[in-house]
């Protein structure tokens, strides 16, 4: 991945051209009343006792407290007569949970929720409860939380919500870290393990995109999902507040530190590894420093030193230079191992790449790391196999993987990388913990790609949690840890997601796009359609766009002025914190104008032209030359023209415009008989840069655009000129 934005929330992720390279990154059901077992010596009941408050009460008699009070069947607490009421009690401290008992008074809860929180406040559901039929649901819940609450959706009559009594079971605080003491690599050849105080430790993790203090609010729904580890690229001053959380959580952390080049080729900045002593010793004393304040640290499981180097090293170097560069990087990469070896006994240090090929550096110039990492993607079950066929004596752990990336799908009929859909993204996540499962003795376990909230196109395509959503994926990921998604509500499905036409949508018109839309338990959906430019304009933002509901999972949707390819992607909500997401291409094409174009392939001329920057020489020609890949470019300066000789006095009703990003703000449209008196037809001052479909009525031999006023820094940029008559 690139560098971080910080030290634990990665950028988007990018990749350059590698295909030479060998692998890797280069590359529902409805809810049951579960019936829990009753009160083992582990549990305690947390809620006797404790304050509660409640949302309403039918009366002074009625109050939250005696829901526990500890008498069943003597007090209880009764709501008004609404659905939307809630019962909620504070247990005094952050607590793990494995249990919430309901016994119901006659007035029960056909359908509610079981949500928890830290601060009272911020609120996560652990469970939904559907179709009860009251007298006593005892749940099996997981997670942490001081504040526990029942919240009613719907009642089963006329009256309110009446609780016996709500018991909350659970463990007298948060589960610590993982037993303390060193953490280890043991065993021998094809037989190792990771140990964590002498016991086995699996790796089941996710790379880390919250902000470091939106940890408290996404932590506990880590721990519920199985999780164990989380990975991060760097660390520095303002880690210490993510290891506390994660530590009080049970959870431990890969400690990432980047080095230049990061994030696969076509990332970060370059480094002279073989010459540029003083960067070394630089990142070496910064590694030490972080080092030595965090190594104690109950939350440390290893050090990460690097992501992707290896690989990315081609972006700057090449030939016999590029070979000594990696070997002179994963020497260096082995100094660091040495230097907190020296300073940290106790923790391994491990450094990561996207690419197996790099692991042969590794083995040659870097002995003191532990094990190797790796992120893969598609290619992840190739891993085995190519460090059987490398002959490699350390072990590794996946430090990125999940369902296949931009770089290595197929392109779809727009030329443009086929995103796989939600179900196959899920499966995707399956397939690679089988495949990291299935190298036993050799692969420790893996930290999945990713846990991160950002909606955009790279968040859409690998976040399980874009836009604070879950979807598929993130139940795949959590079935895979803990073996049952069990009792969850789960996300809607979108299937067959199709867009017509998908490369001839007129600029600004309309186009179709049609799913078949379900959910698993028949929650209610709202549906969004947003829009991203990433490949049309760079921009990877999701703008809403204007749409309209047309029937039967159909929507027709205004397509952007701006021409080129876009994503265009549904999103269904089903009221519950879940979210299924498709996404397709639209390839977005000048309107048609009906006439001829009289001004194609004739001769034009322009007050300069740009002849040597970029895709350039962009000649005036290019501007009527029918295609819209072609384009005039002017000087950087204002005022700027083109002027198109039509032959012969021409009766001119309709002009196009076909802005570049480089477009005229302000412009005259002027028409001539003899090219030297000139006669303005029209003209603006808000140009925008989309295209311009421009009504005059006149005759002429020669147009002419006086362009005054740029858009951008730039000079003026035309795809097409076009003159219908």
């Amino acid at each position: 991945m690139p560098p971080p934005h910080s030290p634990a929330a990665p950028a988007r992720r990018t990749r350059g051209t590698a295909a030479a390279l060998t692998l890797g990154a280069l590359l529902a059901s409805s809810l049951t009343l579960t019936t829990a077992p009753r009160a083992s010596a582990a549990e305690t009941l947390l809620s006797q006792g404790r304050t509660a408050t409640a949302s309403s009460q039918e009366g002074g008699a009625f109050s939250a407290a005696a829901a526990v009070d500890g008498d069943l069947t003597g007090t209880r607490w009764a709501s008004q007569w609404s659905d939307a009421q809630w019962l909620q009690v504070d247990l005094g401290a952050v607590r793990d949970l494995s249990r919430v008992v309901l016994t119901w008074e006659a007035a029960y809860g056909r359908n509610y929720e079981i949500q928890v929180s830290d601060n009272g406040t911020g609120w996560r559901t652990v469970k939904t409860v559907t179709g009860s039929d009251g007298g006593t649901d005892d749940l099996a819940v997981s997670g942490t939380g001081r504040y526990v609450r029942m919240n009613g959706l719907v009642r089963s009559g006329g009256y309110g919500y009446s609780l016996w009594e709500f018991q909350v079971y659970g463990t007298d605080g948060p589960t610590g870290p993982p037993p303390g003491g060193a953490v280890e690599v043991t065993g021998a050849q094809g037989n190792w393990q990771l140990t964590v105080g002498g016991q086995p430790y699996t790796v089941k993790g996710l790379t880390w995109g919250p902000a470091v203090a939106d940890a408290p609010t996404y932590m506990p729904d880590l721990k519920s999902m199985g999780v164990n580890t989380i990975r991060t690229w760097g660390t520095d001053g303002g880690t210490k507040p993510l290891l506390d959380t994660a530590a009080a959580h049970g959870i431990r952390v890969v400690n990432g530190f980047w080095l230049q080049p990061g994030g696969g080729p076509g990332s970060g900045g370059c480094v002279d590894y073989v010459t540029d002593t003083t960067y070394k010793n630089t990142m070496l004393n910064e590694f030490a420093r972080w080092v030595d304040a965090y190594k104690s640290h109950p939350a440390t499981l290893m050090w990460n030193v690097g992501n992707e180097s290896v690989l990315g090293l081609q972006n700057c170097y090449s030939g016999t230079e590029l070979e000594a560069q990696r070997n002179a990087y994963t020497s260096f990469v082995n100094d660091v191992a040495r230097k907190i070896h020296s300073l940290d006994p106790d923790h391994p240090v491990t450094s990561t790449d996207a690419w197996t090929g790099a692991w042969p550096y590794y083995k040659r110039n870097a002995p003191d790391l532990d094990l190797y990492s790796m992120n893969a993607y598609g290619d992840i079950c190739g891993v085995r196999q190519d460090w059987i066929d490398g002959g490699y004596d350390k072990p590794y752990i996946i430090t990125e993987t999940g369902n296949a990336g931009e770089w290595e799908v197929p392109d779809d009929v727009n030329g443009v990388p086929d995103e796989p859909t939600d179900v196959q993204k899920a499966a995707g996540y399956t397939r690679a913990w089988d495949c990291v499962t299935g190298h036993r003795g050799v692969a420790l376990g893996a930290t999945m790609f990713h846990y991160g909230l950002e909606h955009d196109f790279g968040g859409v395509w690998f976040n399980l949690r874009p836009d604070g959503l879950k979807r598929l994926s993130y139940y795949a990921v959590k079935r895979a840890y803990t073996g049952s998604t069990a009792g969850d509500n789960t996300p809607p499905v979108i299937t067959g997601m199709t867009v017509s036409p998908a490369s001839q949508a007129p600029a600004g018109g309309e186009f179709t796009v049609r799913a078949d839309i379900r959910d698993p338990e028949n929650d209610p959906l709202t549906h969004k359609i947003f829009l991203s430019g990433t490949y049309a304009n760079g921009d990877k933002r999701l703008i809403e766009a204007k749409w309209r509901a047309t029937g039967n999972g159909t929507f027709a949707v205004t397509a952007p002025e701006r021409l080129g390819v876009w994503k265009v992607y549904v999103r269904s909500e089903d009221g519950r914190g879940n979210a299924g997401i498709e996404t397709r291409s639209v390839k977005v094409v000048a309107p048609p104008v009906t006439g001829t174009n009289h001004a194609l392939n004739k001769p034009t001329t322009a007050s300069s032209a740009q002849t040597s920057y970029g895709d350039c020489p962009c000649p005036a020609s290019r501007a009527t030359d029918g295609d819209t890949g072609t384009r005039w470019a002017s000087d950087w300066s204002d005022p700027q023209w083109i002027r198109v000789d039509l032959g012969a006095p021409t009766a001119v009703r309709t002009l196009q415009l076909v802005w570049d990003p480089a477009y005229a703000r302000s412009y005259e449209v002027q028409v001539s008989d003899d090219g030297t008196t000139w006669r303005t037809v029209h003209s603006t001052t808000t140009g925008n840069g989309d295209i311009d479909t421009i009504d005059v009525s006149a005759t002429a031999r020669h147009v002419r655009l006086h362009l005054t006023a740029r858009g951008t820094g730039w000079g003026y940029s035309l795809h097409e000129f076009g003159i219908y008559g």
